[in-house]
């Protein structure tokens, strides 16, 4: 399937499984009278193998390390794109960053790395599933920044378009996105 079609359709797919219209409160305490909740789509077969491609299509030229960002959104999306890494010859491994440290174990923040590796002097793209004003993404930003990772670049599935580029603009990271909420919107 071409880059446009496995777009087409996966918008298609977003916008069944994942797009809908009602008051909801996000993330950031705002309020919105339309919603993502990517997961049905992230873990649909179809869905979650073309998130995984067209990710790697939209990063396999940045010489990343690393992909991650904060739990929940962050973990199928990563685990996807390293699997298709793989298959594609180019591994990028995968990580993610809790909300909180677990009070028990080890004790990380930063989950998937094998005991003795770090993200320090990584290259690291933070992913996301839906960004608002960037403010989750930013608490992964830092996390990994703490100790010692490159951020090169934050990647959301969609971008709701409400602060998310000046959020990371201001902290001096590129931003991009596969979708706009505005193509759903006009749909």
């Amino acid at each position: 399937m071409s880059k446009s079609a496995s777009r087409a359709r996966l918008f298609e797919i977003i916008r069944r499984r994942s797009f809908g219209r009602g008051e909801v409160t996000l993330a950031s305490g705002r309020k919105s009278d339309f919603y993502f909740n990517l997961k049905p789509t992230m873990l649909d077969p179809e869905g979650a193998t073309l998130l995984a491609e067209l990710t790697y299509e939209a990063l396999k030229d940045d010489q990343l390390d690393f992909i991650g960002g904060l739990e929940m959104g962050a973990v199928p999306l990563a685990g996807a794109l390293a699997q298709i890494s793989w298959i594609k010859g180019h591994p990028i491994a995968a990580f993610f960053v809790r909300k909180k440290p677990k009070e028990h174990g080890a004790k990380l923040a930063i989950e998937g790395l094998p005991k003795g590796e770090t993200l320090a002097g990584k290259r690291v793209v933070i992913v996301e599933d839906v960004t608002t004003t960037g403010g989750s993404a930013m608490k992964a930003v830092e996390s990994v920044r703490e100790v010692g990772a490159e951020v090169v670049l934050v990647l959301t599935m969609v971008d709701r378009e409400e602060g998310a580029t000046d959020t990371f603009g201001a902290a001096g990271l590129p931003f991009r996105s596969l979708y706009r909420a505005s193509e759903f919107l006009k749909a």
